[in-house]
Protein backbone atom coordinates (compact mmCIF):
# COMPACT_ATOMS: atom_id res chain seq x y z
CA UNK A 1 0.00 0.00 0.00
CA UNK A 2 2.74 2.17 0.72
CA UNK A 3 4.65 1.77 -2.75
CA UNK A 4 0.99 1.97 -4.25
CA UNK A 5 0.29 5.57 -2.42
CA UNK A 6 4.13 6.85 -3.37
CA UNK A 7 3.05 5.73 -6.88
CA UNK A 8 -0.34 7.61 -7.24
CA UNK A 9 1.15 10.84 -4.95
CA UNK A 10 4.25 10.73 -7.61
CA UNK A 11 1.71 10.36 -10.94
CA UNK A 12 -0.17 13.58 -9.01
CA UNK A 13 2.31 15.59 -8.41
CA UNK A 14 3.52 14.94 -12.14
CA UNK A 15 0.13 16.12 -13.47
CA UNK A 16 -0.15 19.01 -11.24
CA UNK A 17 2.93 20.97 -12.18
CA UNK A 18 1.98 20.32 -16.01
CA UNK A 19 -1.50 22.26 -15.07
CA UNK A 20 0.57 24.81 -13.59
CA UNK A 21 3.42 25.22 -15.88
CA UNK A 22 1.34 25.27 -19.14
CA UNK A 23 2.81 28.05 -20.88
CA UNK A 24 -0.57 29.09 -22.37
CA UNK A 25 -2.81 28.91 -19.48
CA UNK A 26 -0.31 28.10 -16.60
CA UNK A 27 -0.21 32.06 -15.39
CA UNK A 28 -3.90 32.29 -15.12
CA UNK A 29 -4.32 28.69 -13.25
CA UNK A 30 -1.31 29.82 -10.96
CA UNK A 31 -3.70 32.96 -10.14
CA UNK A 32 -6.31 31.26 -9.98
CA UNK A 33 -4.96 28.89 -7.36
CA UNK A 34 -2.77 31.69 -5.28
CA UNK A 35 -7.03 32.95 -5.23
CA UNK A 36 -8.49 29.60 -3.90
CA UNK A 37 -5.62 29.08 -1.45
CA UNK A 38 -6.13 32.56 0.26
CA UNK A 39 -10.01 32.14 0.15
CA UNK A 40 -9.12 28.71 1.96
CA UNK A 41 -7.21 30.48 4.87
CA UNK A 42 -9.51 32.69 5.35
CA UNK A 43 -12.34 30.34 5.35
CA UNK A 44 -9.94 28.39 7.64
CA UNK A 45 -9.53 31.06 10.45
CA UNK A 46 -13.55 31.79 10.81
CA UNK A 47 -13.83 28.59 10.93
CA UNK A 48 -11.27 28.22 13.81
CA UNK A 49 -12.83 31.23 15.72
CA UNK A 50 -16.37 29.55 15.42
CA UNK A 51 -14.72 26.68 16.95
CA UNK A 52 -12.74 27.97 19.85
CA UNK A 53 -16.19 30.33 20.82
CA UNK A 54 -18.34 27.22 20.93
CA UNK A 55 -15.89 25.27 23.01
CA UNK A 56 -15.11 28.11 25.08
CA UNK A 57 -18.73 28.50 25.86
CA UNK A 58 -19.41 24.88 26.79
CA UNK A 59 -16.66 24.86 28.58
CA UNK A 60 -18.08 27.54 30.44
CA UNK A 61 -22.01 25.81 30.75
CA UNK A 62 -19.92 22.61 31.99
CA UNK A 63 -18.34 24.46 34.51
CA UNK A 64 -21.66 26.47 35.93
CA UNK A 65 -23.63 23.05 35.53
CA UNK A 66 -20.94 21.06 37.85
CA UNK A 67 -21.11 24.06 40.30
CA UNK A 68 -24.65 24.27 40.69
CA UNK A 69 -24.80 20.16 41.15
CA UNK A 70 -22.56 20.37 43.65
CA UNK A 71 -23.75 23.28 45.88
CA UNK A 72 -27.36 22.64 47.37
CA UNK A 73 -29.97 25.13 46.03
CA UNK A 74 -32.63 26.56 47.15
CA UNK A 75 -35.57 26.45 44.40
CA UNK A 76 -39.12 27.93 44.51
CA UNK A 77 -41.85 25.29 43.15
CA UNK A 78 -42.64 27.61 40.05
CA UNK A 79 -38.85 27.83 38.92
CA UNK A 80 -39.10 24.14 39.16
CA UNK A 81 -42.28 23.27 37.31
CA UNK A 82 -40.85 25.94 34.73
CA UNK A 83 -37.44 23.51 34.23
CA UNK A 84 -39.92 20.04 33.93
CA UNK A 85 -41.84 22.13 31.12
CA UNK A 86 -38.63 22.77 29.38
CA UNK A 87 -37.28 19.36 30.18
CA UNK A 88 -40.53 18.00 28.55
CA UNK A 89 -39.86 19.62 25.33
CA UNK A 90 -36.92 17.71 24.70
CA UNK A 91 -38.24 14.35 25.12
CA UNK A 92 -41.90 14.28 24.80
CA UNK A 93 -43.92 14.82 21.81
CA UNK A 94 -47.25 15.24 23.56
CA UNK A 95 -46.27 17.58 26.43
CA UNK A 96 -49.71 19.25 27.01
CA UNK A 97 -51.41 15.47 27.87
CA UNK A 98 -48.80 15.51 31.27
CA UNK A 99 -50.19 17.37 34.33
CA UNK A 100 -46.80 18.81 36.34
CA UNK A 101 -47.80 19.22 39.98
CA UNK A 102 -44.56 20.42 42.56
CA UNK A 103 -44.72 20.50 46.00
CA UNK A 104 -41.44 21.57 48.20
CA UNK A 105 -39.45 19.86 45.31
CA UNK A 106 -41.70 16.95 45.44
CA UNK A 107 -43.06 16.29 41.70
CA UNK A 108 -45.93 14.60 41.06
CA UNK A 109 -46.45 13.81 37.42
CA UNK A 110 -50.37 12.93 36.03
CA UNK A 111 -51.86 12.09 32.34
CA UNK A 112 -51.13 10.06 29.52
CA UNK A 113 -47.75 9.57 27.93
CA UNK A 114 -46.65 6.90 24.89
CA UNK A 115 -44.38 3.85 26.33
CA UNK A 116 -41.76 4.96 24.00
CA UNK A 117 -41.30 7.92 25.40
CA UNK A 118 -41.99 7.33 29.41
CA UNK A 119 -38.86 5.87 30.08
CA UNK A 120 -36.54 9.06 29.01
CA UNK A 121 -39.25 11.02 30.33
CA UNK A 122 -38.88 9.90 34.16
CA UNK A 123 -34.85 10.09 33.89
CA UNK A 124 -34.95 13.65 32.34
CA UNK A 125 -37.26 15.14 34.85
CA UNK A 126 -35.31 12.80 37.72
CA UNK A 127 -32.12 15.37 36.80
CA UNK A 128 -33.77 18.82 36.89
CA UNK A 129 -32.29 20.70 39.28
CA UNK A 130 -34.15 21.09 42.51
CA UNK A 131 -36.30 17.94 42.35
CA UNK A 132 -36.21 15.96 45.38
CA UNK A 133 -38.50 13.08 44.44
CA UNK A 134 -40.79 12.23 41.62
CA UNK A 135 -43.84 10.13 41.55
CA UNK A 136 -45.34 8.90 38.39
CA UNK A 137 -48.68 8.35 37.96
CA UNK A 138 -48.82 8.61 34.34
CA UNK A 139 -50.97 5.97 32.17
CA UNK A 140 -48.72 4.28 29.01
CA UNK A 141 -50.35 3.67 25.91
CA UNK A 142 -48.72 1.50 23.06
CA UNK A 143 -49.74 3.43 19.92
CA UNK A 144 -50.71 7.07 19.91
CA UNK A 145 -54.59 5.99 18.68
CA UNK A 146 -54.63 4.62 22.24
CA UNK A 147 -56.17 8.22 23.51
CA UNK A 148 -56.87 11.88 21.79
CA UNK A 149 -54.81 13.82 23.78
CA UNK A 150 -51.54 11.12 21.59
CA UNK A 151 -53.04 12.37 18.12
CA UNK A 152 -50.43 14.14 16.21
CA UNK A 153 -46.90 16.15 17.67
CA UNK A 154 -43.52 15.04 16.81
CA UNK A 155 -40.52 14.70 19.40
CA UNK A 156 -37.71 17.62 18.92
CA UNK A 157 -33.89 15.81 18.31
CA UNK A 158 -32.19 18.01 21.11
CA UNK A 159 -32.44 14.93 23.56
CA UNK A 160 -30.57 12.69 20.76
CA UNK A 161 -26.74 12.00 21.55
CA UNK A 162 -24.43 14.71 19.93
CA UNK A 163 -23.35 12.46 17.38
CA UNK A 164 -26.46 11.24 16.32
CA UNK A 165 -28.03 14.74 15.70
CA UNK A 166 -28.64 15.99 11.89
CA UNK A 167 -26.70 18.60 12.40
CA UNK A 168 -23.18 18.79 14.88
CA UNK A 169 -21.50 21.72 16.71
CA UNK A 170 -18.85 23.35 15.23
CA UNK A 171 -17.15 21.89 18.78
CA UNK A 172 -18.25 18.39 17.69
CA UNK A 173 -17.35 18.40 14.07
CA UNK A 174 -13.82 19.64 15.20
CA UNK A 175 -13.38 16.93 17.16
CA UNK A 176 -14.86 14.09 14.86
CA UNK A 177 -12.44 15.85 11.66
CA UNK A 178 -9.46 15.49 14.06
CA UNK A 179 -10.99 11.69 15.08
CA UNK A 180 -11.41 11.05 11.28
CA UNK A 181 -8.01 12.53 10.13
CA UNK A 182 -6.21 10.46 12.28
CA UNK A 183 -7.71 7.36 11.51
CA UNK A 184 -7.29 8.14 8.20
CA UNK A 185 -3.80 8.86 8.26
CA UNK A 186 -2.68 5.61 10.26
CA UNK A 187 -4.75 3.40 8.04
CA UNK A 188 -2.70 4.77 5.21
CA UNK A 189 -0.15 3.62 6.67
CA UNK A 190 -0.90 0.05 7.77
CA UNK A 191 -1.22 -2.82 5.32
CA UNK A 192 -4.29 -5.55 4.97
CA UNK A 193 -7.73 -4.75 5.81
CA UNK A 194 -7.36 -3.50 8.50
CA UNK A 195 -5.63 -0.48 6.81
CA UNK A 196 -7.88 -0.24 4.23
CA UNK A 197 -11.11 -0.20 6.60
CA UNK A 198 -9.09 2.29 8.93
CA UNK A 199 -8.65 4.70 5.85
CA UNK A 200 -12.01 4.53 4.54
CA UNK A 201 -13.88 4.89 7.74
CA UNK A 202 -11.90 7.80 8.65
CA UNK A 203 -12.74 9.43 5.11
CA UNK A 204 -16.27 9.29 5.64
CA UNK A 205 -15.68 10.89 9.63
CA UNK A 206 -13.80 13.24 7.84
CA UNK A 207 -16.11 14.30 5.26
CA UNK A 208 -19.09 14.08 7.46
CA UNK A 209 -16.96 16.65 9.76
CA UNK A 210 -16.38 19.28 6.87
CA UNK A 211 -19.73 18.90 5.17
CA UNK A 212 -22.00 18.88 8.43
CA UNK A 213 -23.78 16.05 6.06
CA UNK A 214 -25.57 13.24 7.08
CA UNK A 215 -23.21 10.05 6.05
CA UNK A 216 -26.87 8.44 4.28
CA UNK A 217 -27.16 11.29 2.42
CA UNK A 218 -23.64 12.40 1.55
CA UNK A 219 -23.00 8.56 0.54
CA UNK A 220 -26.41 8.16 -1.18
CA UNK A 221 -26.77 4.77 0.47
CA UNK A 222 -29.15 3.70 3.13
CA UNK A 223 -31.59 7.64 2.34
CA UNK A 224 -32.58 9.88 0.00
CA UNK A 225 -29.64 11.39 -1.91
CA UNK A 226 -28.97 14.83 -1.50
CA UNK A 227 -30.35 17.30 -4.02
CA UNK A 228 -28.05 19.93 -5.15
CA UNK A 229 -29.90 22.60 -5.80
CA UNK A 230 -29.44 25.96 -7.81
CA UNK A 231 -31.77 29.57 -7.43
CA UNK A 232 -30.53 32.13 -9.88
CA UNK A 233 -33.15 35.33 -10.80
CA UNK A 234 -31.82 37.07 -13.83
CA UNK A 235 -33.78 40.04 -16.15
CA UNK A 236 -34.23 39.76 -20.08
CA UNK A 237 -34.68 42.66 -21.82
CA UNK A 238 -37.82 40.63 -24.08
CA UNK A 239 -41.67 40.48 -24.23
CA UNK A 240 -42.17 37.35 -21.98
CA UNK A 241 -44.31 35.58 -25.06
CA UNK A 242 -40.32 35.68 -26.84
CA UNK A 243 -38.21 34.36 -23.58
CA UNK A 244 -40.68 32.00 -22.45
CA UNK A 245 -41.03 30.90 -26.07
CA UNK A 246 -37.15 29.87 -26.41
CA UNK A 247 -37.50 28.16 -22.88
CA UNK A 248 -40.72 25.98 -24.11
CA UNK A 249 -38.37 24.79 -27.06
CA UNK A 250 -36.16 22.71 -24.97
CA UNK A 251 -34.18 22.29 -28.13
CA UNK A 252 -32.60 25.64 -27.34
CA UNK A 253 -31.03 23.80 -24.37
CA UNK A 254 -27.57 23.21 -25.79
CA UNK A 255 -27.60 27.31 -27.23
CA UNK A 256 -26.71 28.29 -24.00
CA UNK A 257 -26.30 25.06 -21.45
CA UNK A 258 -22.71 24.15 -21.92
CA UNK A 259 -22.90 20.63 -20.44
CA UNK A 260 -25.96 20.09 -22.12
CA UNK A 261 -24.96 18.38 -25.57
CA UNK A 262 -28.76 17.13 -26.71
CA UNK A 263 -32.30 17.79 -26.09
CA UNK A 264 -34.67 16.10 -28.27
CA UNK A 265 -38.31 16.37 -28.02
CA UNK A 266 -40.98 14.07 -28.40
CA UNK A 267 -44.87 14.45 -27.92
CA UNK A 268 -45.99 17.63 -26.30
CA UNK A 269 -44.52 17.02 -22.73
CA UNK A 270 -41.68 14.38 -23.04
CA UNK A 271 -38.04 14.96 -23.83
CA UNK A 272 -34.66 13.22 -24.24
CA UNK A 273 -31.57 14.79 -22.79
CA UNK A 274 -27.96 13.84 -23.24
CA UNK A 275 -25.34 15.75 -20.59
CA UNK A 276 -21.80 15.61 -20.53
CA UNK A 277 -20.52 14.98 -17.12
CA UNK A 278 -17.44 15.10 -15.25
CA UNK A 279 -14.04 13.14 -16.60
CA UNK A 280 -15.73 12.83 -20.06
CA UNK A 281 -18.71 11.19 -18.77
CA UNK A 282 -22.50 11.51 -20.71
CA UNK A 283 -25.59 10.95 -18.75
CA UNK A 284 -28.89 10.58 -20.68
CA UNK A 285 -32.20 10.40 -19.40
CA UNK A 286 -36.00 11.29 -20.22
CA UNK A 287 -38.17 13.85 -18.43
CA UNK A 288 -41.48 15.46 -18.72
CA UNK A 289 -42.99 18.03 -18.25
CA UNK A 290 -44.73 18.46 -14.68
CA UNK A 291 -46.48 22.27 -15.08
CA UNK A 292 -47.22 24.46 -17.77
CA UNK A 293 -48.50 27.87 -17.82
CA UNK A 294 -48.41 29.75 -20.95
CA UNK A 295 -46.01 32.71 -20.06
CA UNK A 296 -45.73 32.26 -16.54
CA UNK A 297 -44.60 29.05 -14.93
CA UNK A 298 -42.41 25.78 -16.95
CA UNK A 299 -41.42 23.19 -14.80
CA UNK A 300 -39.83 19.39 -15.73
CA UNK A 301 -38.51 16.80 -14.45
CA UNK A 302 -36.83 13.57 -14.67
CA UNK A 303 -38.53 10.30 -15.01
CA UNK A 304 -38.40 7.41 -12.69
CA UNK A 305 -35.40 5.55 -12.85
CA UNK A 306 -32.98 8.29 -14.08
CA UNK A 307 -29.54 7.65 -13.13
CA UNK A 308 -29.11 11.22 -12.54
CA UNK A 309 -33.00 12.58 -10.72
CA UNK A 310 -33.24 16.16 -11.94
CA UNK A 311 -36.04 18.85 -12.13
CA UNK A 312 -36.26 22.42 -12.26
CA UNK A 313 -39.22 25.29 -12.36
CA UNK A 314 -39.28 28.46 -13.81
CA UNK A 315 -41.41 31.20 -13.19
CA UNK A 316 -41.84 34.31 -15.86
CA UNK A 317 -42.90 37.74 -14.81
CA UNK A 318 -43.44 40.62 -17.23
CA UNK A 319 -42.63 44.12 -16.19
CA UNK A 320 -41.25 47.35 -17.70
CA UNK A 321 -44.66 47.32 -20.14
CA UNK A 322 -44.40 44.35 -21.31
CA UNK A 323 -40.53 45.48 -22.98
CA UNK A 324 -38.87 43.12 -20.14
CA UNK A 325 -38.75 39.97 -18.44
CA UNK A 326 -37.58 38.68 -14.55
CA UNK A 327 -36.71 35.25 -14.76
CA UNK A 328 -36.50 32.81 -11.23
CA UNK A 329 -34.76 29.48 -12.28
CA UNK A 330 -35.01 26.65 -9.88
CA UNK A 331 -33.11 23.70 -10.46
CA UNK A 332 -32.12 20.29 -8.54
CA UNK A 333 -30.47 17.47 -9.14
CA UNK A 334 -29.34 13.94 -7.46
CA UNK A 335 -25.33 12.86 -8.15
CA UNK A 336 -25.11 9.01 -8.90
CA UNK A 337 -23.40 8.77 -5.15
CA UNK A 338 -25.17 11.60 -3.06
CA UNK A 339 -23.09 14.58 -2.58
CA UNK A 340 -19.68 13.03 -2.74
CA UNK A 341 -20.40 12.71 -6.40
CA UNK A 342 -20.90 16.65 -6.58
CA UNK A 343 -17.88 16.69 -4.70
CA UNK A 344 -15.90 14.78 -7.26
CA UNK A 345 -17.42 16.57 -10.26
CA UNK A 346 -16.26 20.06 -8.15
CA UNK A 347 -12.98 18.78 -8.08
CA UNK A 348 -13.02 18.04 -11.54
CA UNK A 349 -14.55 21.74 -12.15
CA UNK A 350 -17.78 21.41 -12.85
CA UNK A 351 -19.13 23.48 -10.31
CA UNK A 352 -23.16 23.64 -11.46
CA UNK A 353 -23.74 27.27 -9.47
CA UNK A 354 -20.80 28.44 -11.55
CA UNK A 355 -21.79 27.24 -14.71
CA UNK A 356 -25.62 28.33 -14.36
CA UNK A 357 -24.02 31.82 -14.01
CA UNK A 358 -22.52 31.19 -16.92
CA UNK A 359 -25.27 29.88 -19.15
CA UNK A 360 -27.96 32.55 -18.09
CA UNK A 361 -25.31 35.47 -19.36
CA UNK A 362 -25.19 33.81 -22.67
CA UNK A 363 -29.14 33.16 -22.48
CA UNK A 364 -29.51 36.72 -21.98
CA UNK A 365 -27.48 37.33 -24.77
CA UNK A 366 -28.85 35.17 -26.78
CA UNK A 367 -32.36 36.63 -26.71
CA UNK A 368 -31.44 40.11 -26.58
CA UNK A 369 -28.85 40.30 -29.02
CA UNK A 370 -29.61 37.52 -31.35
CA UNK A 371 -26.23 35.83 -30.56
CA UNK A 372 -24.33 34.30 -27.33
CA UNK A 373 -20.66 35.15 -26.30
CA UNK A 374 -18.03 32.74 -28.11
CA UNK A 375 -19.22 29.61 -26.88
CA UNK A 376 -22.69 29.40 -28.30
CA UNK A 377 -20.91 28.13 -31.60
CA UNK A 378 -19.21 25.08 -29.51
CA UNK A 379 -22.22 24.44 -28.42
CA UNK A 380 -23.86 24.32 -31.30
CA UNK A 381 -21.28 22.27 -32.88
CA UNK A 382 -21.63 19.78 -29.83
CA UNK A 383 -25.39 19.32 -30.03
CA UNK A 384 -24.75 18.70 -33.96
CA UNK A 385 -25.28 14.42 -34.65
CA UNK A 386 -22.41 15.09 -37.28
CA UNK A 387 -19.35 15.32 -34.70
CA UNK A 388 -17.00 13.62 -33.64
CA UNK A 389 -17.43 14.41 -29.80
CA UNK A 390 -21.41 12.43 -31.24
CA UNK A 391 -19.27 9.57 -31.43
CA UNK A 392 -17.68 10.08 -27.80
CA UNK A 393 -17.86 8.16 -24.90
CA UNK A 394 -20.20 5.52 -23.85
CA UNK A 395 -23.58 6.81 -22.15
CA UNK A 396 -24.63 5.99 -18.89
CA UNK A 397 -28.56 5.23 -18.96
Amino acid sequence: MGVLGSLVGGVGLGAGLMYLGDPRSGRRRRAGVHDKALHAVHETEEAARVVARDLVHRSRGFFFETLHRMRREEVDDRTIEARIRSALGRVCSHTHAIHVRVEQGRVRLDGVVLKAEHPRILSRIAHVRGVLDLTDNLQVFKQPGSHPDLQGGSIRPGDRPEFLQHNWSPAARFVAGLGGASLLTWGITRDGVAGVSAAFLGTLITLRSITNIELKRLTGVGGERLAIEVHKNITVHAPVEEVFGFWRAMENFPRFMSHVEEVRTSGEDRSHWRVRGPAGTVFEWDAIITRLIPHQVLAWKSVDGSTVENEGIIHFESFNNGRSTRLDIRMSYKPPVGALGHAFARLLGADPKKQMDDDLMRLKSLIETGKAPARESVSRERSSPSTAERRGPRPVH
